[in-house]
């Protein structure tokens, strides 16, 4: 799930919302808003603007 939350922020190509990532994979928003949280305790996702995470570099 973090995997694919990942790809579709890579291919969005710029920050998202979690609300930006349900849209674009089709995820249920609770499995979108856990694998965020998760991502956030890993390092793994950054935010440049408020609310919105692109992936770490």
């Amino acid at each position: 799930m973090k995997d694919k939350v990942l790809e579709v922020m890579k291919e969005a190509g710029k920050p998202v919302s979690a609300g930006d990532v349900v849209k674009l994979s089709g995820m249920e928003k609770a499995d979108v808003d856990k694998a965020f949280k998760e991502l956030k305790a890993e390092g793994a996702i950054v935010s440049p603007v408020r609310c919105k995470w692109e992936p770490a570099k």
